[in-house]
């Protein structure tokens, strides 16, 4: 007896199930816990706005890749998971769009596999399935050497655009889904190649491009963001390059008072470093 293909749900993270950049909250949790530097934050936003600007050009691919494999090169593994799941629970959940949480459990109440495919690490994407009880991620994966410290590689490819249709696929294949009887989920003209290889292709919180191809080919729009001004970590997705680099430099200065003022110093540290 021939057994039947069964189905999944693919949800794309940033700006898809949370306002804003996954990373960013990552980066800021991991500021506000003595773990990087404004040096750092600034060289991490410039690797994501050459990303923003060239798109999936191999030059801005690899400039986002190198700026965040060099985020977390000689990291602890284990140090950098448990606080990515502290971080996570107070600063990445609560921001979960509750439209989207109600897709997910009603994909798992008709039996479909859930998954999360972001181009965030894989220990994070592993944290905000479980937490969300899907069924798994797939995800950027990095490198750990022998001693449990990033090295500063990946294990394969970035988890954007041809890449997560690859990954889907492969999923597809392991747990013996019909892609045509599957769905997807996104906001960005990057994960067209994931939208178009399922059956159900949904566009969330679109931008342009994408919002007049799923109108054109009449795939379901589902809007989640709200008309009052929300509190983005990082970037709006409407803001081009320039907008992330103020973006990142902000969250730094801003991060720096932050942790001045809890130390019980002024300001102008943070001037007086910067000069230097």
């Amino acid at each position: 007896m021939t057994e039947t293909p069964g189905r999944a749900a693919f949800f794309d993270l940033d700006r898809t199930l949370i306002p804003g950049s996954s990373l960013f909250l990552l980066a800021r949790g991991l500021y506000e816990r003595d773990m990087f530097r404004v040096r750092d934050m600034l060289r991490f936003g410039w690797g994501q706005m050459m990303f923003r600007l060239r798109g999936e050009q191999q030059r801005g691919m690899t400039k986002s890749r190198d700026s965040t494999l060099e985020f977390v090169k000689g990291r602890s593994q284990q140090e950098l998971m448990s606080w990515g799941r502290e971080i996570a629970e107070d600063s990445i959940l609560p921001r979960v769009y509750s439209d989207i949480v109600q897709v997910i459990d009603g994909h798992k109440e008709r039996g479909d596999l859930t998954f999360l495919v972001t181009a965030a690490p894989i220990e994070l994407a592993d944290t905000l399935a479980r937490h969300l009880k899907m069924t798994g991620a797939i995800a950027t994966i990095s490198e750990v050497d022998d001693f449990g410290r990033y090295t500063g590689r990946l294990v394969g490819g970035v988890m954007h655009g041809p890449e997560k249709a690859k990954a889907v696929a492969e999923a597809a294949a392991k747990h013996s889904l019909d892609l045509a009887e599957c769905a997807a989920y996104s906001d960005s003209m990057n994960d067209l190649p994931l939208l178009e290889s399922v059956g159900y292709p949904h566009a969330v919180n679109p931008e342009g491009e994408l919002r007049r191809i799923a109108f054109a080919r009449g795939w379901p729009i589902h809007e989640l963001r709200t008309r009052r001004r929300a509190l983005l970590i990082g970037v709006p997705a409407g803001l081009g390059g320039a907008g992330l680099v103020a973006g990142g430099i902000g969250l730094g200065m801003w991060l720096e008072r932050r942790r001045a003022e809890r130390r019980g110093g002024p300001f102008q540290r943070l001037v007086d470093r910067i000069s230097r």
